[in-house]
């Protein structure tokens, strides 16, 4: 799924202000934000699949001395109708038309083209050849499909009329029962002049350049077929060329890999037996991107806002960002390219910088070229001692390469940019995963990748001294730059929130409008991206088509028969809409193939020779230069003689001692989370409770080594820079930020041990060693080696105190003298509860305020916390008129449960409230998931008397077995009432850049929105 451009994501933004009265009216909880689950994908070496662009010019000229085919046979197996609404992606392929254009006698959209030429050994007859492609046409629905639907909308909402509602005739793909078309009307035979391979070349170039730019496939959705397949021969002996052409809407490079393997095996199985015996078995309709990647019934049509979360919010707001680092998207010849104004201008239904006139001149121009056998081993080889995929590695060439180009000419020295580059995905790999390129449909996606600042003519100085340890580290940082950025958009979700974005921008709006007025922009002309690049993998790795005498898919051949495939070239048009520079790979038979294809006269045909021959240059220069691997370089603990491994394997072991000694705790809880599961009706009210004890599960041993490195930074000798940080602490952390980064060993010990040391924690507040006071985290935990379960009801805890309870006089400050409850941190200290009722008394505002960390807590660095001096967070909840007085409903993180005020003490002379016992207990299905107890006074310091009492008071009341004895309730810290407030150059710092400012706003928002 291609991510939105700056101007899309404003348009997303923009068009969310026309729906959200239409949403609200349907669906109450539209500015609801639902959890993320982040899913991890594996980041394989080869990105098996390309990226299509945002849309393709005005037809070629049709190729000549072309001979009718036979009529093949129409005989078909039985064969059922099938059908489906077109997903966002393939409506922007198709594309969906623009209603009000169409109303005025525009011409249609142009379609996207996919163009693939396979370059065989040998040349099948055209009989065979039919009939392979007719028994292709009945395993795959795509091949036999057309369109139905004008997708226009009920009504455009917007003053700018871009903003749909309403769907009621969508574009279908239909796949009939009984094929209205067979090969004739795919299959061209173009019989080349001349027996050599120059005019075999010249041939199929003429064929790709020609079906690259043709838009027309929208003219013939309507009764398909849309595909074809063009074969050059020279003769009807010898090499030949297969050109597959098509509406990108349908296919992408894998799936056609499938395709043309599938009629290479049966033309082979035809012409040596007569007839195919092992037919591929018929697929069913493939599902849309959308569907693959989300699961089914999940598109924003099914959905609406019940699909968004906070990592889609994030994901738009990154997007939205990205424009701000200004990446260069044209030549210096040829213009700025200004992203941020050219949204705006763009989203309010204009061109940006006018429209150009030769927008719809604009074509593709091509160039391909291919790797060695032995480059591409040698440069496999590299990235593998670098520890980047070659996809990575391709990135940095193109990156590099582009710098060579972008001054348009006019060497400007010491100038640095920065880059954008589009790297293509394989949406099959990400999500639900429902896919399995078992058909021939299309699940191309990409990421946007940042680089830079990056010099000009970085590259030229690269090919110029390869071996130099500055072109080395700048080549092999730009490949790891690559690999981390992707890795982080894997791990952070970002190929579900690309699909659920643009599914979302797609359905609400008419972005294939936005494309064009993008394509006709003269201050972008249509570039949205310095450059792209697709690999598609190695060739005979990917799967072919299932069989029917076959359980398992076999791997793609090579070779069948006297056909072997000698060379691939495939590409998408980036000639209206996409990246500056472009290119394709795929490696065959050992050997990358390479196509270059931007946009002419952007790049001219000139150019994009010399690109193509630099960015070669660029590969054979990693492939031919000797480059030590990691292991090869060596680091220190390899100097030492110690083994690869063994830190790791000691930590491991450490780790499992350490975790096991609170195993007995672990299976509890597990026992405790399973119960509770089992006896929670909606799943809803189960994550809720348990995402509420993961929240400070996690919190409390992530707060551990802050303090601890905290007090190491300010323990550390020597004199301060900025009389801040000593000097020491600064070289310390040198040494063991280069120890982490030169030892792949001490890296992965230093994550198991943190692993370990998290576990161990949790695991000891779980078996009650890690201070019941605030991390008492067992469910339904004991007392007295009593198990005690659930929560007891008001009637059981409350006081005869509570008789007449007056929640009005209980408004006000308390100061809070002891707790246990663990969403607390012992580490805090002057923690006070001032609590408002809201004006119509049905609800409740609690203004929590804390100082930190502790001085006991941080002997030596709690003086210089940004909150050493105190901050306020709030907490709100509600009076519920059917409960009995002295119980307020508390709401956070998800979950809202009932706090008991359960016993006051009175001032014998006012009346006033003096001391108050309060208690939390959340349950849910007999499981005790949380349970938190208060001792508040009026004033800051109790005598120990007082607090004996207060105990009493707690034991009467049967809290005892719920956390209320003296052991398991923690003493909060006070500094004396009149103490000064804490001054120092930390506090001078923090006050400096505004950190207390930020506290008290972010304090104002938070009651702000509680109320």
């Amino acid at each position: 799924m291609k991510p939105l451009t700056i101007a899309q994501t404003a348009w997303c933004m923009y068009s969310i202000v026309f729906r959200v009265n239409a949403f609200t009216a349907t669906f109450p909880n539209v500015l609801s934000v639902t959890s993320t689950v982040t899913r991890y994908s594996t980041i394989l070496p080869a990105e098996t699949n390309l990226f299509f662009a945002d849309a393709i010019t005005d037809n070629a000229p049709s190729i000549s001395n072309t001979e009718s085919t036979p009529k093949a046979s129409t005989n078909q197996n039985d064969v059922s109708q099938k059908s489906r609404t077109l997903g966002s992606q393939e409506n922007l392929m198709l594309p969906r038309q623009y209603g009000p254009k169409l109303a005025k006698g525009e011409s249609p959209f142009p379609s996207m083209a996919h163009v693939s030429a396979y370059i065989l050994s040998s040349t099948p007859s055209v009989e065979a050849l039919s009939q392979a492609i007719e028994i292709a046409m009945d395993t795959h629905p795509l091949l036999r499909c057309h369109v139905e639907g004008d997708g226009e909308p009920d009504e455009r909402i917007d003053i700018m009329q871009m903003v749909r509602k309403g769907d009621p005739n969508p574009c279908r793909f239909v796949s009939p029962a009984v094929r209205t078309f067979s090969s004739q009307d795919v299959l061209r035979v173009v019989d080349v002049s001349g027996n050599d391979a120059e005019a075999l070349e010249k041939s199929w170039k003429t064929n790709f350049i020609s079906d690259l730019d043709d838009g027309s496939w929208y003219e013939k959705c309507s009764t398909g077929p849309l595909w074809k397949l063009t074969l050059h021969r020279p003769g009807k002996e010898g090499p030949c060329a297969l050109v597959f052409s098509s509406n990108h809407a349908i296919s992408d490079q894998g799936s056609v890999n499938v395709l043309v393997n599938q009629i290479l095996a049966d033309v082979n199985a035809i012409e040596e037996s007569g007839s195919v015996k092992n037919k591929a078995k018929q697929q069913e309709m493939p599902v849309a991107v959308e569907d693959s990647v989300l699961g089914l019934n999940n598109r924003w049509t099914d959905v609406q806002t019940g699909g968004i979360s906070l990592g889609t919010i994030k994901y738009v707001l990154d997007k939205a960002g990205e424009g701000f680092r200004s990446p260069v998207i044209l030549p210096d010849s040829e213009g700025s390219g200004n992203s941020i104004l050219g949204a705006i201008t763009t989203i309010m239904g204009k061109s940006a910088g006018g429209e150009s006139e030769g927008s719809l001149e604009r074509k593709s121009t091509l160039q391909f070229r291919s790797l060695s056998k032995e480059t591409t081993t040698a440069f496999l080889e590299a990235c593998r001692a670098n520890g980047v995929t070659v996809t990575n590695a391709l990135i940095a060439a193109m990156a590099l390469t582009s710098s060579d180009f972008i001054d348009g000419g006019d060497d400007k020295p010491g100038k640095s940019r920065n880059y954008k580059i589009l790297q293509s995905l394989d949406m099959r790999r990400f999500g639900a995963q429902l896919d399995k390129c078992d058909t021939v449909a299309c699940m191309a996606g990409s990421n946007d990748l940042m680089f830079g600042p990056l010099e000009d003519r970085s590259g030229k100085s690269f090919r110029s001294s390869p071996e130099s340890s500055d072109s080395q580290k700048l080549f092999w940082d730009l490949a790891r730059e690559a690999r981390d950025q992707t890795k982080r958009f894997f791990e952070s979700n970002g190929p579900v929130q690309a699909v659920r974005v643009f599914d979302f921008a797609m359905s609400i709006s008419d972005m294939n409008n936005l494309v064009d007025l993008t394509a006709k922009s003269k201050d972008s002309q249509g570039r949205a991206y310095s450059a792209g690049i697709s690999n598609n993998g190695v060739y005979e790795r990917q799967k072919a088509v299932r069989r029917e005498s076959s359980e398992d898919r076999e791997s793609i051949a090579v070779k069948h028969g006297k056909y072997e495939v000698k060379d691939i070239y495939y590409g998408t048009p980036h000639s209206r809409s996409g990246c500056l520079y472009q290119a394709s790979t795929i490696t065959v038979d050992g050997s990358m193939k390479l196509t270059f294809h931007p946009a002419s006269p952007i790049v001219s045909e000139d150019a994009n020779a010399e690109f193509a021959d630099a960015f070669v240059e660029v590969l054979e220069k990693i492939a031919s230069t000797k480059v030590l691997s990691l292991s090869e370089k060596g680091n220190f603990l390899s100097k030492l003689n110690i083994p690869e491994g063994t830190l790791t394997l000691a930590a491991a072991g450490l780790g499992l001692v350490s975790v096991a000694t609170h195993a007995g705790a672990w299976s509890e809880f597990f026992n405790n989370l399973a119960t509770m599961q089992a006896n929670v009706a909606d799943p809803k009210d189960f994550w809720d409770a348990f995402n509420f004890w993961i929240f400070f599960a996690v919190g409390h041993p992530l707060l551990q080594p802050i303090l601890w490195i905290s007090d190491v930074l300010h323990g550390s000798p020597g004199p301060l820079v900025f009389d801040l940080v000593p000097a020491s602490f600064l070289m310390a952390n040198i040494l063991f930020v280069g120890a982490t980064a030169l030892s792949k060993d001490f890296r992965n010990a230093l994550n198991v041990a943190a692993l370990s040391a998290f576990l161990t924690y949790v695991g000891a507040g779980l078996d009650g060693q890690a201070g019941l006071g605030d991390f008492n985290l067992q469910m339904n935990d004991s007392y007295n080696g009593q198990i005690v379960k659930g929560c007891p009801a008001y009637e059981d805890v409350r006081q005869p105190s509570m008789d007449g309870f007056d929640l009005e006089k209980y408004q006000g400050k308390w100061y809070e003298q002891k707790f246990h409850d663990w969403t607390q941190f012992k580490e805090v200290y002057d923690t006070t509860l001032d609590i408002k009722l809201t004006s119509d008394k049905k609800g409740w505002v609690d203004d929590f305020g804390v100082a930190g960390p502790a001085p006991d807590s941080a002997k030596l660095s709690w003086d210089k916390s940004p909150v050493a001096n105190g901050a306020h967070y709030f907490m709100f909840g509600r009076v519920d008129e059917n409960d009995p007085p002295g119980i307020l409903r508390e709401k956070g993180f998800g979950v809202e449960f009932p706090n008991y005020i359960v016993d006051v003490k009175k001032d014998p002379q006012t009346g006033e409230y003096t001391e108050a016992i309060q208690f939390q207990c959340l349950e849910r299905g007999g499981v005790r998931v949380f349970e938190g107890i208060n001792f508040m006074s009026r004033n800051p310091i109790m005598t120990d008397e007082e607090m004996r009492a207060m105990h009493q008071r707690a034991k009467n009341a049967g809290m005892y077995p719920y956390g209320a004895s003296e052991d398991q309730m923690h003493t909060v810290a006070r500094r004396g009432v009149e103490d000064p407030k804490i001054d120092n150059n930390w506090q001078q710092m923090w006050h400096a850049i505004g950190v207390d400012k930020l506290l008290e706003l972010l304090a104002e928002s938070i009651e702000d929105g509680g109320r």
